[in-house]
């Protein structure tokens, strides 16, 4: 599976923590950003929102201060299934029950070795494509087409 991993300055320390375990899971993608210098979470989203919707990665992991900026800008994008997740049970079942496809995470708010344990969970769940799980995915995507068509 091929994952692309992005941050903000926030999360540059976290990302790079993460990097090593990532290139053990598989191939990765880093979008940035590629110092401690200030940048704004949204470009980094937007970045890693892309390169899911466009099949470059498979899934991406998302890091700012707290994680929520990153999750509220990633969230803008049809077709991406963001989720802030600070506990493993939160990173699986993000995955199986809504399809989640990029994990988001706040560096000042979990430290490294959880970072790494939620990741890992992240990547190892899978879609179950059970009715009631679809037929909800379903809703969101009409969701998202009602406001593409007419605006919110």
């Amino acid at each position: 599976m091929k994952v692309g991993i992005a941050a903000d300055h926030a999360g540059y320390s976290l990302k790079q923590e993460l990097i090593p375990s990532l290139r053990s899971l598989g191939a990765i993608e880093d979008l940035g950003t590629h110092s401690a210098e200030p940048v704004d979470y949204p470009d980094v989203a937007e970045a890693l929102a892309r390169a899911v919707l466009s099949g470059a990665v498979e899934r991406g992991v998302l890091i700012c201060g707290s994680g929520v900026g990153a999750s509220v800008a990633a969230n803008k994008f049809p077709g991406i299934r963001a989720g802030l997740c600070h506990d493993t049970y939160s990173a699986h079942q993000g995955v199986e029950h809504d399809d989640m496809n990029i994990l988001v995470l706040g560096a000042r708010v979990i430290g490294v070795e959880l970072a790494r344990e939620l990741v890992r969970v992240f990547l190892g769940a899978r879609f179950t494509h059970e009715e009631r799980h679809e037929r909800r995915l379903g809703k969101i995507r009409a969701l998202e087409e009602e406001v593409r068509r007419h605006g919110a």
